[in-house]
C-alpha cells in the first residue's frame, strides 16, 4: 500500500511538472506573438509617423520662409509706390490687399504638403460661396467702400474728418482694406468701417488750407452797439493769425428776445482754426467786460397791472 501511494505521488508530481512546462511554453509563445505584433505595428505606422513629422517640419519651415518673403515683397512694393509718388492711403490699402493675398497663397502651399490640392480647396470654397457671401456681406461692403474711398479720395491720411453716420471725428491715421483708423483729439483710436464711410456724408475739415471762423456774441439792448462793433473789429485786427487779404465781417446777426446778436467772420489757416477760435472768444469776453459792454443771459420782463 505504501508503494502504491508513493507511486501516485510521483505521478502527480510529474503531471505538475508537465503542466508547468506547458505554461512556460505558452507564455513564451505569447511573448513571441506580442513581439511580432509590435514589430508589425512599427513597420506599418513608423514610416507614416515619420512622414507626418517631416511634413510638419517642412510646413513650419515653409511658413517661416514665406513670412519673411512676404515681408520683403511688401517692403519692396511700398518703396516702389513711394518713389512713384502714390498717395499714402493708396499705399496702405494696396499693402493690406497684397498681404492678405500672399498669405492665402502661402497657406494653400502649406496645405498641399499634407495632400490637400488647391483644386479641392477652390471647389470647397466655390460650393460654400453663397454661405461665405452671406456671412462676409459686411466685410465685402467694407472692402468695396475702401475701393471707393481710394478712387474718389474724399479724404487722405492726415486729414481731420467728421463722419455723419457715426458722429465720430478725428485725424485719419490709416486706410486699410476694411477699416479706416482715426485718432481723436484726446488720443483715442477709432476704427470706422469703410462701408459706412463711403455710404454717408463726410466732413473734411482740413482738406482746404484755410477756414473761416464764424463767431456770434450777444449784447444787451442797453449797450452801445457801435462801440461793441468797434471792439470786435479791434480784437480781430490785433490777432496775428488772421489772414491778410481775406474779408473780415462785423455785423448785426439777429435781434433776439434778450440780446442783440453780433456776428464776426474772419479767415485763418486750417491748422490754426480751433486755437484762434478759443482765444478770440476769451478776448471778446475780457474786452467787453473791460469796456462795459454787457453780455446778457436769457431773461423775461414781467409787467403786473393792478386790477380795478
Amino acid at each position: 500500500m505504501i508503494q502504491i501511494s508513493n507511486a501516485a505521488d510521483m505521478i502527480s508530481e510529474g503531471l505538475d511538472k508537465l503542466e508547468n512546462l506547458e505554461g512556460i511554453e505558452s507564455i513564451e509563445n505569447l511573448q513571441k506573438i506580442d513581439k511580432n505584433l509590435i514589430k508589425q505595428y512599427l513597420k506599418e505606422y513608423i514610416p507614416d509617423m515619420l512622414n507626418f513629422a517631416i511634413q510638419i517640419v517642412l510646413a513650419a519651415l515653409l511658413y517661416i520662409i514665406g513670412k519673411h518673403l512676404i515681408s520683403f515683397a511688401r517692403k519692396v512694393i511700398r518703396k516702389t509706390l513711394e518713389r512713384r509718388g502714390a498717395d499714402l492711403g493708396v499705399r496702405q490699402f494696396l499693402d493690406s490687399i497684397i498681404k492678405y493675398f500672399l498669405y492665402i497663397v502661402l497657406w494653400l502651399m502649406i496645405l498641399t504638403l499634407f495632400g490637400i490640392t488647391t483644386a479641392s480647396v477652390v471647389a470647397v470654397l466655390g460650393s460654400a460661396g453663397l454661405t461665405l457671401g452671406l456671412a462676409l456681406q459686411g466685410s465685402l461692403e467694407n472692402f468695396a467702400g475702401g475701393v471707393l474711398i481710394l478712387l474718389l479720395k474724399p479724404f487722405h491720411v492726415g486729414d481731420y474728418i467728421v463722419s455723419s453716420a457715426t458722429g465720430y471725428e478725428g485725424t485719419v491715421q490709416e486706410i486699410t482694406t476694411f477699416y479706416t483708423k482715426l485718432t481723436t483729439i484726446d488720443n483715442r483710436v477709432i476704427l470706422l468701417p469703410n462701408g459706412s464711410l463711403a455710404g454717408s456724408a463726410i466732413v473734411n475739415a482740413t482738406q482746404q488750407q484755410t477756414r473761416r471762423i464764424d463767431l456770434t456774441v450777444g449784447i444787451s439792448y442797453h449797450s452801445d452797439l457801435r462801440k461793441a462793433k468797434e471792439l470786435l473789429t479791434w480784437i480781430v485786427a490785433k490777432e496775428e493769425r488772421v489772414l491778410d487779404g481775406q474779408p473780415v465781417d462785423i455785423f448785426v446777426s439777429e435781434l433776439k428776445d434778450s440780446c442783440v446778436e453780433l456776428g464776426c467772420r474772419f479767415w485763418v489757416k486750417a491748422e490754426d482754426y480751433w486755437q484762434t477760435r478759443w482765444d478770440t472768444l476769451e478776448e471778446v469776453k475780457l474786452t467787453f467786460d473791460q469796456y462795459g459792454v454787457e453780455i446778457p443771459f436769457p431773461q423775461v420782463d414781467v409787467n403786473l397791472k393792478k386790477g380795478s
